[in-house]
């Protein structure tokens, strides 16, 4: 059963392929757009294979390089000068990375290691190709909430954890603030609303509801 499964998928995947090169041929020469169905179809026989196979980890090695082939021809097709698949191939490539990590990858010290990883690849494209503009903060605020989570939901400290996602918050939008419109002090605004957090925790934890 499994063998006429792999076998349909496989077979279906061609013929329709081959059926959108032949319109797209006859009908849009000067754009191949086949290929964007064509990668998704692609997926079908791939997936079964190594879903029947029982292979997950090498699937998502499979898939993502697939992937980032996919992006790097959509980049020379458009003809871009700038080389923007790097942006999500830098982070598709953490869904194989994390797979074979196995259980290492949900302990505190892959995430510390991981977001310095990330945090210092996307900041060398920041400097490399954008250094007009220092977007790799938000990058930088996203990616450290990992770490940051797993240490205090482990540890149990909630206050703790409130007070410093507030503080990196607030220090978020101060450096926006000061980078983006430093003659205007607006930041204010979303930190006074975001103190209510660890305001809120302290006053529970010490009155808590009868």
């Amino acid at each position: 059963m499994r063998n006429h499964r792999a076998n349909f998928a496989v077979t279906g995947s061609i013929m329709s392929i081959v059926f959108l090169l032949i319109v797209n041929i006859i009908t849009s020469p000067d754009y191949l757009w086949f290929v964007h169905p064509a990668f998704a179809l692609i997926q079908w026989p791939i997936a079964m294979y190594f879903a029947a196979t029982g292979r997950i980890k090498l699937y998502s090695l499979v898939s993502t390089l697939l992937l980032i082939i996919y992006l790097i021809w959509e980049n020379i097709i458009q003809g871009a000068g700038h080389p923007w698949f790097l942006y999500p191939a830098l982070a598709v490539i953490w869904w194989p990375i994390l797979m074979y990590a196995g259980r290492y990858a949900a302990t505190l010290g892959m995430a510390i290691i991981s977001s310095i990883l990330i945090i210092g690849s996307y900041g060398a494209l920041n400097l490399l190709f954008s250094p007009e503009y220092p977007w790799i903060i938000f990058v930088a605020y996203t990616i450290l909430w990992w770490p940051m989570s797993i240490y205090f939901t482990r540890s149990r400290r909630w206050f703790d954890f409130s007070l410093c996602a507030s503080l990196l918050t607030s220090a978020l939008f101060i450096i926006v603030n000061a980078i983006s419109s430093p003659d205007e002090i607006w930041a204010i605004y979303p930190i006074f609303a975001v103190i209510w957090w660890p305001l809120s925790m302290h006053y529970y934890a010490k009155h808590p509801q009868v």
